[in-house]
């Protein structure tokens, strides 16, 4: 995401993109691709899609039976809600649609709950591709992604709790 919105934004590249599009797409990507681990698991089942994880497919998807139950842990935790929170998480981010099938969470907060989070995440992406492009080097997005992800993520979660605290004191 970073890199295309840096692309859509730079008008030497002679691009037709847009930054909206490009997370807009983004967001539909991770929505299709959460909702095939969710049919996946929600038709496999929980012993297939651990002996799955196991296989040496699975660790070459970098799958383990470790992370799906520690996605799972989180998702009981959390609830339906862990579909959108954990599109934050790394490592759960990927895993999280696959103990939403296993529950059987109802499609349309899974649906609402998946997309409002890519959407969030997809949105933080493209803001590191215009903070590349103001400094005018995309290689700053790659050198710090983490730490600009991390920033803007904390910056988030400050102002939505100062909403919170706000709306209930």
């Amino acid at each position: 995401i970073p890199p295309a919105v840096y692309v859509a934004l730079d008008e030497q590249s002679h691009s037709d993109m847009t930054w909206w599009l490009v997370v807009l797409f983004g967001t539909l990507g991770a929505l299709l691709g959460a909702l095939i681990n969710y049919y996946l698991s929600r038709w496999l089942g929980r012993p297939i899609i651990y002996a799955f994880a196991e296989s040496k497919v699975g660790h070459m998807l970098q799958l383990s039976q470790q992370k799906i139950e520690r996605a799972e842990t989180y998702f009981n935790d959390h609830g339906n809600v862990s579909t959108l929170v954990g599109r934050f998480i790394p490592v759960v981010r990927q895993l999280i649609s696959i103990p939403a099938g296993l529950s059987k969470m109802r499609l349309g907060p899974f649906i609402l709950f998946t997309t409002l989070g890519a959407l969030a995440w997809n949105a933080i992406l493209a803001l590191q591709g215009y903070l590349a492009h103001l400094v005018g080097d995309i290689a700053v997005v790659e050198r710090y992604s983490h730490e600009i992800s991390f920033v803007i993520l904390a910056l988030l979660v400050a102002a939505a709790l100062f909403f919170v605290v706000r709306y209930f004191v």
